[in-house]
């Protein structure tokens, strides 16, 4: 029998959304055997060119780093390394919505999209956890259910969730269903069939032992919205980051979920064969979407005023809560809702309506709640219009092309879970987000930026100093806290100071491995050490929440940062689940989204800026890779510094337990 090459098989018309649509009798885990099991390894690329971007051409850099996704995986030999059928890979689409915002903000969001579902909702997240966050989506399922009532006709909405809880019973079977006498009870407390008769819902837990952790949170609605974000669903104090997609890569999340979900859906998903390629972009055909932009808006902070004038002028406005849930019509109308519950009450500064929304948990309401210590910000401060704007808007103008908005290309940079705690590095290395995330950051010729709230994925470290070496400037923003391979306040050290990630490198467990998995050679002639001026190039930075001048350590559940993205040349980004850490790159299963707009791109920076006082007040030491306190010199409390002690191994295997159960929240 002839295998096909991953060359064939991307310029195949079939896929495992394809086949389950022809049969959906067919488990997806078995479609995707039967497609995938078996591919012959080729050095030789075709000469024609590969990838389906739609009508805008994708830069050098981004049709680079999908060449080297497809010989990493010819040489793998597993074509679906990354979660999704390999036509799928490459793909297209619209960002109308970003959120940046505290964790229940972006649930807010879910939820309104849950409760406009006509057909189908498939959920999937890291860890469920009983929560005033899980009530938002509940009750959404509730009022969905009512809904359904309403229009009558019998038809009913077809729910599936995803989630990883644990079982030791995925030591045999990764998939394990949840029956309702489970996914009812306390612990996850998802409505009883009988209380919602209008949808059947299909849970299923799903985990490879003994690490290998379902990291990936996304949603796709009606195969038309889907969302990529950052968080779980349970109370935390985190900022978080979720970006709406619509278009085709609708498709290619739609093929994840069914890739992922693997074993029997019943039922069948209503939506298998209406594709969201063709049909109209839902958020730029609704004309109260449209009007949020003046004719001029062609970048994302001409918009700005209007959305936070709006938020100013509906204080009279319910806020939408657990258990006293208030939805829109349109997306609209959630900004203006979110918008107001931002704005200042009677008597309140900006900063402090920013602390009461953000006080959300027992920890960040303890002692009459966290505080301001900011200053209020000034008129001329660092980015436009300064005030906190969680949800932010893009026009039809940051899409153009040849018809306005016009897709933008994109892929499917992601990975499969390893349960084994053991791995080889040239094998991990070879899963496409970690070959999106090297060869965008090899590819780099002016700027890096990566905010992750772990820094310390052992291959991606002499990169970034690599690159500072050669030019290109690099900026982190991380977390205080500690995890697998070191303390970020180690890692940042290590950045500025260790001469071994200079050093020339062998690839010895692997000599065959392609040169796309290892990093480039640094010519041993070179000096070891960086000089201050390429340590100038380095800029590291602490989370420091919007209404804080200092960070808060993650040990204090206070205020924390979840958002993992990274950006690089002001054009090319990666955004979705991945953090940049032991557990992400070499174990848990993510899915992430890279996507190529100058435009998105300076979106998501000017929010990331405006919505956390990270750049203005986090900046850490050259000397040492620790924040001080710029008039003591003391650093946080909490702060465990560039010595971990002799027990951080058994604090970073805690770590990984809790990322597994889901406790540590990242």
């Amino acid at each position: 029998m002839t295998h096909p090459t991953i060359y064939e098989l991307v310029q195949s018309q079939t896929t495992i959304s394809s086949e389950y649509a022809r049969d959906p009798t067919e488990e997806p885990g078995k479609i995707a055997k039967r497609l995938y099991e078996h591919v012959k390894d080729t050095t030789n690329e075709p000469a024609v060119e590969l990838g389906n971007f739609g009508a805008t051409t994708p830069s050098p850099l981004f049709q680079s780093i999908y060449q080297s996704i497809l010989r990493n995986l010819a040489a793998s030999g597993d074509a679906l390394a990354g979660m999704v059928s390999p036509p799928l890979i490459a793909t297209s689409g619209v960002v109308p919505l970003t959120i940046i915002a505290p964790l229940p903000d972006i649930v807010k969001h879910m939820s309104n999209c849950i409760v406009r579902a006509q057909k189908e909702v498939f959920l999937a997240t890291n860890f469920w956890i009983n929560s005033d966050t899980s009530r938002l989506v509940t009750d959404a399922f509730r009022e969905l259910n009512r809904r359904v009532g309403e229009r009558g006709g019998g038809e009913k909405v077809v729910v599936k969730m995803l989630y990883d809880r644990g079982n030791v019973k995925q030591a045999i079977t990764h998939h394990q269903h949840v029956p309702p006498a489970t996914y009812t009870g306390p612990k996850v407390n998802l409505p009883a069939p009988e209380e919602i008769p209008n949808i059947e819902m299909q849970v299923v837990n799903y985990h490879v032992p003994l690490v290998g952790t379902f990291h990936s949170k996304f949603m796709v609605v009606d195969r038309e919205v889907a969302l990529l974000m950052s968080n779980n669903i349970q109370d935390n104090d985190n900022l978080e980051m979720c970006m709406r997609l619509e278009g085709p890569v609708v498709d290619s999340l739609y093929d994840v979920c069914l890739a992922s979900w693997s074993t029997t859906l019943e039922p069948p998903l209503p939506c298998r064969d209406t594709p969201a390629a063709g049909k109209p972009l839902p958020s730029y055909a609704d004309p109260e979407f449209l009007a949020l932009f003046t004719e001029d808006s062609t970048t994302e902070s001409v918009s700005l005023p209007s959305v936070v004038q709006a938020g100013h002028e509906s204080l009279d406005l319910p806020e939408h809560l657990p258990g006293d849930p208030h939805y829109d019509a349109t997306i609209a109308g959630e900004i203006r809702r979110i918008q107001a519950s931002y704005a200042p009450k009677s008597g309140e500064t900006h900063l402090q309506a920013v602390s009461r929304h953000f006080n959300v948990t027992p920890a960040q309401k303890a002692d009459a709640g966290v505080q301001p210590t900011a200053p209020e910000p000034p008129s001329d401060s660092l980015v436009p219009f300064a005030e906190m704007t969680p949800y932010i808007p893009l026009p039809p103008s940051a899409f153009p092309g040849p018809q306005i908005p016009t897709p933008i290309p994109m892929l499917i940079a992601s990975r499969a879970p390893l349960g084994t705690p053991t791995f080889s590095v040239p094998h991990a290395v070879r899963y496409p987000q970690n070959v999106a995330f090297l060869e965008a950051v090899r590819g780099a010729k002016e700027r890096i930026f990566i905010q992750t709230p772990n820094l310390n994925a052992e291959p991606l470290l002499p990169e970034l100093v690599g690159a500072v070496r050669r030019g290109v400037e690099v900026e982190v923003w991380g977390e205080l806290l500690p995890y697998q391979n070191g303390t970020n306040e180690m890692i940042a050290n290590r950045l500025y100071n260790d001469p071994g990630l200079l050093q020339p490198t062998s690839n010895d467990e692997d000599d065959d491995a392609d040169a796309d998995a290892t990093h480039p050679q640094i010519d041993s002639a070179e000096s070891l050490t960086l000089t201050e001026e390429e340590k100038s190039r380095l800029k590291i930075y602490n989370y420091v929440a919007k209404d804080q001048d200092r960070p808060i350590h993650n040990k204090f559940k206070k205020r924390s940062c979840h958002i993992k993205l990274l950006i690089v040349d002001s054009h090319l980004a990666i955004q979705g689940n991945g953090n940049q850490d032991t557990q992400t790159w070499f174990h848990s299963q993510e899915i992430n989204i890279l996507l190529d707009s100058p435009e998105v791109c300076r979106t998501w920076m000017e929010g990331i800026r405006r919505n956390q006082n990270t750049e203005v007040y986090g900046k850490v030491s050259m000397v040492d890779g620790c924040w001080h306190d710029p008039v003591s010199g003391e650093m946080v409390d909490g702060a465990i510094g560039v010595d971990p002690g002799r027990f951080s191994w058994a604090r970073g295997m805690v770590g990984a337990v809790q990322r597994v159960r889901g406790a540590g929240g990242f």
